[in-house]
């Protein structure tokens, strides 16, 4: 008698909304995951995927040099900071459409000819 092993078969996400992809995560942590971490914990999470992203972005668009077999692509750290970011979303209950669309708004309003006449930024 053998063992059976299925593999899941990898998932496309093409034009996921925000709405997904908190649903998704959700799903994920129910099914794999057995429970969100704290809400501290995720947060410390957070705070090291940021680090690890701060040193990718460090060595190659700084000064810094990469070290022998570190990374060097920072798009798998964008996207552990985006699942950490959507737990915690989740778990305090911010829909991040509704969040992101005030934030345009907020940023409209308030900048809307900051930058435009910010000298420092013209050609």
């Amino acid at each position: 008698m053998g063992v059976v092993i299925q593999r899941q078969k990898k998932q496309t996400f093409v034009n996921m909304t925000l709405r997904e992809a908190q649903d998704k995560v959700d799903q994920w942590i129910k099914t794999y995951g057995v429970r969100y971490f704290n809400e501290l914990t995720n947060m410390a999470v957070l705070t090291e995927e940021v680090g690890e992203l701060a040193r990718i972005m460090a060595r190659k668009y700084g000064e810094q040099s990469f070290k022998e077999g570190e990374k060097q692509d920072p798009s798998e750290e964008m996207a552990d900071i985006l699942w950490v970011l959507i737990c915690l979303a989740n778990q305090t209950g911010v829909d991040l459409t509704e969040a992101l669309q005030k934030s345009f708004e907020k940023k409209t309003l308030r900048d809307k000819e900051r930058h435009i006449n910010n000298p420092k930024l013209k050609h």
